[in-house]
């Protein structure tokens, strides 16, 4: 029963890792090499006015999760090449 569960629960979490990796946009083809350092993506991102909680390598992307200068929570994805948002999800 144990190796029942145990089983399951690895399952959901190989599928929770498969959904997110799917849902990160494709931000850029370049390589990393080509890429802004973390610094200055992060310094680029408070400059637009976002506080940063979390930032990540998410494929393709630099993500955040943090808040946005109104204050609503925010997941954003940024191009690593050029800084520009491809996607944004602001919530209240």
């Amino acid at each position: 029963m144990r190796k029942m569960m145990f089983a399951a629960a690895a399952a959901v979490g190989v599928l929770m890792i498969a959904g997110a990796a799917a849902a990160a946009p494709a931000c850029t083809s370049q390589p990393k090499s080509q890429w802004l350092s973390e610094a200055q993506m992060k310094a680029k991102i408070a400059q637009m006015g976002y506080t940063i909680k979390v930032f990540q390598v998410s494929g393709s992307c630099y993500e955040i999760y943090g808040r946005a200068k109104d204050g609503k929570k925010a997941e954003v994805y940024f191009n690593p090449v050029n800084g520009s948002i491809v996607r944004n999800n602001e919530d209240d």
